[in-house]
């Protein structure tokens, strides 16, 4: 029971620190990698230097401003770290730049802070009232399988924006060649 209790106390207290305590001195990124591993211990994989390479030029992450990180790259990192959990990196890289304050990294930060705290505690009310084998296998399959279909409709959310996108980017195509032709 000791271990639901501790499981139940992680979900209710542990959070990534707020943008406003996040450091505020600019960071190499040895120095980031280190933070970050305080800021995610529960991480399933450590984030690596050839990681943050790999976001930087895939567009997920802005690049460093000479060699030094800041803020709303920790902001940014601690999102990309949690949602690779569960989405594959394109389509985190679509759903971050759906997000309506995408181009205010303290902003999205906060609200998605909000989004997280607010998971945790649904997570953290669904845990089982008792520790015996049969109460937690349940909840353990009533988690996965709500895991599953919140997933299913995360990615039918993420596809209907991006066929949005699609269908914008062809009115705009048809628009640009009417005006061309005319």
């Amino acid at each position: 029971m000791e271990e639901l209790e501790q499981l139940r106390r992680l979900l209710a207290e542990w959070r990534p620190v707020d943008y406003d305590s996040l450091p505020d001195l600019d960071l190499y990124k040895d120095q980031m990698l280190e933070y970050m591993q305080r800021q995610l211990p529960q991480a399933d994989d450590a984030l690596t230097g050839a990681m943050i390479n790999n976001y930087i030029k895939s567009g997920l992450l802005p690049r460093p401003v000479g060699k030094r990180y800041q803020r709303q790259h920790l902001a940014i990192l601690t999102a990309l770290c949690q949602l690779k959990q569960v989405l594959p990196m394109a389509d985190i890289g679509a759903l971050l730049a759906q997000q309506p304050d995408a181009a205010d990294p303290p902003a999205f930060y906060r609200r998605y802070l909000e989004q997280l705290d607010c998971a945790l505690q649904r997570a953290a009310d669904r845990l089982p009232q008792t520790a015996d084998r049969e109460a937690l296998a349940r909840g353990a399959l009533e988690l996965a399988l709500q895991s599953y279909a919140d997933l299913l409709v995360a990615r039918q959310l993420l596809g209907l924006l991006t066929s949005e996108d699609e269908k914008e980017k062809g009115k705009g195509k048809k628009q640009h060649q009417e005006e061309s032709r005319g």
